[in-house]
């Protein structure tokens, strides 16, 4: 049995909290999970080091393959990523900067800083995961014990 694509929004919705998503789900299921596909698109981009095929079956909104956990574990942290940069590059964030009132041009530069500053962390999170990853299924260590250190 293939992997849904929901699977991967539940990994990715229990990482973030956003009240608007929670809303969009309440309100129609089937809106929220093609808001959260487009992260999903984004997220399978990323993962080009994925041991198993990330086909995707639109049709029936699935994988052609059963994912394994860590897998699914990695496309939820990457749709983190892309769901953060989004919130970072929210144009009517910055928008408050312009205001005339020193206290929430401040209030709202630190804000950004913040969201800034954890995109900044999660970032560097799934990037070391994405090498641990890679060096898990990638490297035979076999030859390594061996003494052949080239790999391909």
């Amino acid at each position: 049995m293939a992997t849904a694509y929901t699977d991967i929004y539940d990994l990715f919705q229990i990482t973030i909290k956003d009240w608007r998503l929670d809303a969009l789900y309440i309100s129609s299921p089937t809106d929220w999970a093609t808001y959260l596909e487009q992260f999903l698109v984004l997220a399978v981009d990323e993962f080009i080091r994925c041991d198993q095929s990330l086909a995707r079956n639109d049709v029936s909104d699935q994988f052609t393959e059963t994912l394994t956990e860590k897998n699914q574990v990695m496309l939820g942290r990457l749709m983190v990523k892309f769901w953060l940069k989004k919130e970072v590059r929210d144009v009517r964030q910055m928008a408050l900067h312009v205001q005339d009132r020193d206290f929430k041009t401040f209030a709202e530069a630190n804000h950004m800083r913040a969201k800034e500053d954890a995109l900044s962390r999660v970032t560097e999170e799934i990037s070391q995961a994405l090498v641990d990853y890679s060096y898990e299924h990638s490297i035979d260590w076999s030859a390594w014990l061996q003494g052949n250190f080239w790999t391909p």
